[in-house]
């Protein structure tokens, strides 16, 4: 008598929502950063990065590991505002760089800042808002509505620009050298959200990780891979 063993099939492993072929928000990008959170008001979360094979399927490269969020959340990105410490969820390209440090290998547009370099978002000036400034000039009537890169330490060591209310207009400079737009971004929107060095707590409204971790994801950032950053709780982020 012939018995048939009968083989059970393994169940299907379940495709997690922030997995890149789920986000119908990424477009054409085939390197994506994924940054969830347990909820809305985290100040925690977990991130990794997925690469696009030529034969279509996705491979993660870095993660999953902890990251730091702002100080006072998640809000959606068309909800978010100056101050608050919120950090803007919604998916963002990853546009160019820049750091304390030399240039660790990025392909992305980079620059290694100084003492005279400074990120502008004064609502009373609308045509500097939200700028890199290179600028050797004094920033003292600005007040906190500028931040001097070279004093924020390791954690701008390196740091990845996200396209988070950044001018949509051409920029250019004046007399002093300082960089305006006739387009401004939205004065009451906040800017400079960057993904940085980790500083080992919450941030103002960037996403940080560690060091080690954000040079090596600036390594592998390629902007003919158009990459983008997708960031928010679970369970919201398609």
């Amino acid at each position: 008598m012939l018995l048939l063993a009968t083989v059970s099939a393994a169940p299907a492993v379940a495709v997690p929502e922030f997995h890149p072929s789920r986000l119908s928000s990424i477009g054409d990008a085939r390197q994506v950063v994924t940054v969830t959170a347990p909820s809305w008001n985290s100040t925690t979360a977990t991130l990794r990065t997925y690469e696009k094979s030529k034969d279509g399927t996705w491979r993660i490269v870095h993660g999953p590991v902890s990251s730091f969020l702002g100080y006072g959340g998640l809000a959606a990105a068309q909800e978010r505002r100056q101050g608050t410490g919120d950090t803007p969820a919604g998916t963002f390209a990853i546009v160019n760089a820049f750091g304390r440090s030399a240039n660790p290998g990025t392909d992305l547009p980079y620059r290694r800042v100084d003492r005279d370099d400074a990120w502008t978002y004064n609502p009373k000036v609308p045509s500097t808002y939200n700028l890199l400034q290179t600028a050797p000039v004094s920033w003292r009537g600005y007040g906190n509505y500028v931040e001097m890169l070279w004093s924020y330490g390791r954690q701008y060591d390196y740091v990845a620009v996200l396209d988070y209310n950044l001018p949509e207009g051409d920029v250019t400079r004046d007399k002093r050298g300082i960089r305006r737009t006739e387009e401004p971004a939205n004065t009451a929107a906040g800017g400079g959200i960057f993904l940085h060095v980790s500083k080992g707590k919450p941030t103002a409204g960037c996403i940080s990780v560690a060091r080690p971790t954000m040079k090596s994801i600036m390594q592998w950032l390629d902007p003919a891979k158009d990459p983008v950053l997708v960031v928010g709780p679970v369970g919201s982020l398609r």
